[in-house]
């Protein structure tokens, strides 16, 4: 092989490389900002009766993906399983925190293949919906301009030209204390 051919073929294999990361980093990156806020707003409300605490942690996060939960009946059960088992790893004593950490998998689990069976992702739903989106996600997958119930989120950040994309991170109101 030549060596332009070569260089060629060695470019076109880490541009794969590169896409096939990229989209690695924000389904992970997403799952696990999702998974921040969740247990941070778990934390906020888990002294209060385990139903009512379920209630507002949903309400918050339908909230801040613009959802009506009417539109996803059936995501309701696994939004629910997946908050209580936030709130349950929140108040979880030390003796119990490997089995709460457990069934908080497995209710991530449960919500991801719900969500599978209605053609989507959680990472997905978190980037095209969520008001704490980080900007570069959106550089990565796009937002379909058809997503049902879509709506301009002025508050995620866009990449700045002259600097590298992936800085485009989260609102301000979205960041944990002592995080940029």
């Amino acid at each position: 092989m030549s060596l332009p051919d070569a260089l060629a073929a060695e470019a076109d294999a880490a541009i794969a490389a590169m896409r096939e990361a990229a989209r690695a980093a924000r389904r992970l990156h997403a799952r696990a900002e999702l998974l921040r806020h969740m247990v941070t707003t778990a934390a906020k409300v888990a002294r209060l009766p385990r139903a009512e605490a379920v209630e507002a942690v949903v309400r918050e996060w339908t909230a801040a993906w613009h959802l009506d939960r009417t539109a996803w009946p059936h995501l309701a059960r696994p939004m629910e399983a997946f908050t209580a088992a936030c709130i349950d790893h929140v108040l979880a004593s030390p003796g119990k925190a490997d089995a709460a950490d457990t069934a908080l998998r497995a209710a991530l689990s449960d919500l991801d293949d719900a969500l599978a069976e209605a053609g989507t992702s959680l990472a997905d739903q978190m980037a095209w919906r969520s008001e704490c989106a980080h900007g570069w996600w959106d550089w990565i997958e796009p937002t379909p301009p058809d997503l049902p119930g879509r709506r301009e989120r002025t508050s995620v950040p866009q990449p700045v030209p002259g600097r590298p994309f992936w800085e485009a991170g989260c609102a301000d109101f979205c960041k944990p204390a002592g995080r940029d």
